[in-house]
């Protein structure tokens, strides 16, 4: 199966941005184990601008581009490091891809992005993927991770989409404050009752939220793809996804012959 997973900055990151290390550690563990195992997996991670606050020791993520910017550089390289560290410790290779919205527009680009995560997949390598956050203006920009791994997704042809946020999964309200909301298990259909229930951005040095996540689910429904929504502190339960088990909240695709 062709999987990708994409990993939000409350997962990576400690609410004052540094790395959350026992919870990378074992992503990586679990990541490199499934992939052991025979699956093709495509790592979206974001991160680089809380990392970057951390590196940096700022005291808050910064507001102005320029900032963003520079924080978004010095964090993508601590990343990297990372990943490269860790999955390097399960004999794994890792490569950077960092994209912006042009490079989904032009056709040539987005040819020459396929070819390539194509041929790391045949080479056995581990793509790790993030928005160019340190270039990326409003004008260029996807704007949060989420719809940029649906659009990776679908431009692999990934049978999976697999979104790790700060929540199980999808519910009838936000269950941060109303202790009445329940987990929905499966959505066949985005309609426009379940869209409404979307709420406002995610965590504090991320950009994401309920709203961007049913994005992504819209675009990869509108092509077969799956998509599932799991807490990332608890990345063990990947084993539970991919051994069939229900875990979060699974959105399921359009069918090719629909």
């Amino acid at each position: 199966m062709r999987v990708v997973v994409k990993v939000g900055t409350s997962t990576l990151a400690h609410p004052n941005g540094c790395l959350n290390i026992r919870r990378v550690e074992e992503l990586c563990r679990i990541l490199s184990d499934l992939k052991n195992a025979g699956q093709e997996i495509i790592l979206v991670s974001s991160g680089a601008i809380g990392m970057g606050v951390g590196k940096l020791a700022l005291k808050q993520k910064p507001r102005d581009i320029p900032t963003k910017q520079a924080a978004a550089a010095v964090g993508q390289c601590e990343l990297m490091y990372i990943y490269d560290k860790l999955f390097g410790e399960y004999h794994h290779t890792v490569a950077q891809i960092l994209l912006t919205g042009d490079d989904f527009q032009h056709e040539d680009r987005y040819r020459n992005f396929r070819n390539t995560i194509l041929r790391l997949l045949e080479l056995g390598a581990l793509p790790v993927i993030n928005e160019n956050d340190s270039i990326a203006t409003d004008e260029i920009r996807v704007g949060d991770n989420d719809t940029l791994s649906a659009m990776v997704a679908l431009g692999v042809e990934a049978e999976l989409l697999v979104l790790l946020s700060d929540i199980d999964g999808f519910y009838t309200a936000d269950p941060h404050r109303d202790p009445s909301a329940r987990l929905i298990a499966e959505v066949r259909e985005l309609t426009p009752e379940l869209l409404a229930q979307a709420g406002g951005k995610g965590s504090e040095f991320g950009t994401g939220g309920m709203k961007t996540k049913l994005h992504a689910a819209q675009l990869c429904g509108e092509r077969g793809c799956d998509m599932v929504i799991m807490n990332g502190s608890k990345p063990y339960l990947l084993y539970d996804l991919f051994e069939g088990r229900p875990v979060g909240t699974r959105f399921y695709g359009r069918k090719r012959d629909q």
